[in-house]
């Protein structure tokens, strides 16, 4: 890991599976957060999945309606697949659940000075290490993958703070 941020831009990248639900869900509540919590911070925010099986469709209209309940927009928001550039252009590449973050590694070059890391490492109330995938779950599987998510965005922000303040 960067013991600081290199430039007043920070690269976040959100990472599941698919790029449906809990990625972009990250990508929308972490990019209000910022910019509600600290509108002058320069942060670059992405999302982006280790498989393609859905690239180019928008998030699951479950996470859509979940996200929306809590004013946050991600329909907008189109599925891709994590590319090796993307090692060249963000500075923390966050999985939602240890497979992401196996896969985030063996695709890292060995050079890579950013963090490859879990998004709930940055929770402060949650004791889990993953955010859960609800694809395959009811209704009240988004609610609380939301409540997993926003704890862990804070979290990340104040990260993000910290490294940037040693600038």
């Amino acid at each position: 890991m960067k013991n600081q941020i290199d430039s007043s831009s920070t690269g976040v990248l959100f990472v599941c599976l698919g790029n449906i639900c809990r990625s972009p869900t990250s990508e929308g509540i972490f990019r209000q957060l910022a910019e509600q919590e600290v509108p002058d911070l320069d942060v670059r925010v992405d999302s982006a999945g280790t498989a393609s099986y859905h690239i180019g469709q928008p998030p699951d209209h479950r996470a859509i309606m979940a996200a929306a309940r809590r004013g946050i927009e991600i329909a907008s928001l189109r599925a891709r697949r994590v590319s090796r550039q993307d090692f060249d252009s963000f500075d923390f590449i966050i999985g939602m659940d240890i497979h992401n973050y196996q896969d985030l590694l063996s695709m890292a070059p060995p050079n890579y000075p950013g963090k490859v890391g879990l998004f709930m490492d940055f929770a402060a109330n949650w004791q889990e290490r993953e955010v859960p995938d609800p694809y395959y779950g009811g209704d009240n599987g988004f609610e609380r993958v939301l409540d997993m998510i926003e704890d862990a965005a804070a979290g990340l922000l104040d990260e993000i703070r910290r490294l940037q303040r040693k600038t």
